[in-house]
């Protein structure tokens, strides 16, 4: 700004005026660094939260480590429009590849971990081969055929598998001589493999496989018309999944000691629906929300351990009727200006005013 004689002037207060310029470079480098910002804070709390956490505590959060990689890599499935029933049943080939080859081939926990995810991989694409002729509800019926399929192979082959006995004496998880059997140790290793299992996925939503994988859910047929293999890709999807479930089993199977068919019923999947539902999947992060906001309601819901089903059966029900986005379509809307929503909510009182 200039005075009447031409020189140069400072605003009232000593500030200078920012410039549009300047604004939007730092605009830009919130967009930029601050969602790595935030994981890192994010992770430097999950790394000094165990050492004030109750021994229950712990465990619990071991077991939501294990629940994030599953939902975000059964939204990994969906983003094809596939909606599988079998993921819970993937994880359990996960966790009986871990405890019969750590029992009996001897093989050490950092090898046996991703090559549980290696094996469930190989079932899966054994299992997507004859599913790629069905789609939307029959894909669901069919993968939920064909987990049930396996489960009964589980309960009622009793060598390898163990029958309704299931696999025990699993041996304890050794990391370079490191033994894991201590909650804080093992919710360190389970910490990192989630964080390296979700930063990969995130990878691969944002890559052109991707976008390919979304672009067969958004319309099939135009895909392949685009020159999208879209056989390829659905059993692509399905595969990675699969992979990444064969993890969350490992790790599950592991720090239990033991593993039976009922660790992987019906209602375990119906959980897993829930949780990706609830949170959403038009975005990576959906799932996240949902496991983490249903993990803290289950454990509010402790005592009313019978009324459960029904409590997040009507909650799934409700979220399909009025709010089929999930939990990650309110967010666009918390970053509006409160004025917004008051004009919002004056304009709907004026059209549904009676009379």
């Amino acid at each position: 700004m200039k005075n009447l004689n031409g020189a140069a002037s400072t605003p009232t207060g000593g500030g200078a005026l920012p410039t549009p310029a300047a604004a939007s470079s730092n605009l830009d480098w919130r967009r930029k660094y601050g969602g790595w910002i935030a994981v890192i804070v994010i992770l430097a709390a999950l790394c000094v939260i165990p050492f004030h956490m109750k021994f229950y505590h712990i465990e619990l959060s071991i077991i939501y480590f294990m629940s994030v990689i599953l939902a975000v890599s059964y939204r990994l499935v969906t983003t094809t429009g596939d909606w599988s029933f079998a993921h819970i049943i993937l994880q359990g080939v996960g966790a009986y590849a871990t405890a019969l080859l750590a029992k009996h081939a001897g093989i050490p926990f950092i090898v046996m971990v991703p090559l549980a995810g290696l094996v469930t991989a190989a079932v899966g694409a054994i299992v997507m081969f004859p599913m790629l002729r069905t789609k939307g509800f029959a894909f669901f019926i069919a993968s939920f055929a064909f987990g049930e399929f396996i489960r009964m192979i589980w309960m009622k082959v009793r060598v390898p598998f163990g029958g309704t006995g299931g696999i025990v004496n699993i041996p304890s998880p050794e990391l370079f001589g490191l033994k894991l059997t201590s909650s804080v140790n093992y919710y360190f290793a389970c910490l990192a493999f989630t964080v390296a299992a979700v930063f990969i996925m995130w990878r691969l939503d944002r890559s052109r496989i991707g976008k390919a994988w979304k672009a067969i859910h958004t319309d099939d047929m135009l895909a392949e018309c685009m020159g999208i293999n879209v056989a390829r890709y659905r059993t692509q999807a399905f595969v990675v999944g699969s992979f990444f479930a064969g993890i969350a089993g490992a790790l599950l199977a592991y720090r239990m000691g033991s593993i039976d068919p009922h660790n992987f019923e019906i209602t375990q999947m119906v959980y897993l629906v829930i949780w990706v539902v609830i949170g959403g999947v038009s975005t990576f992060w959906g799932p996240l929300i949902g496991v983490t906001i249903l993990t803290i309601a289950f454990e509010w819901s402790r005592p009313l351990l019978e009324w459960r089903p029904l409590m997040f059966g009507s909650l799934l029900i409700m979220f399909l009727i009025f709010l089929p986005g999930g939990i990650e379509s309110l967010l666009p809307a918390l970053k509006r200006p409160p004025g917004e929503h008051y004009a919002r909510f004056r304009r709907w009182l004026t059209k549904n005013r009676p009379g």
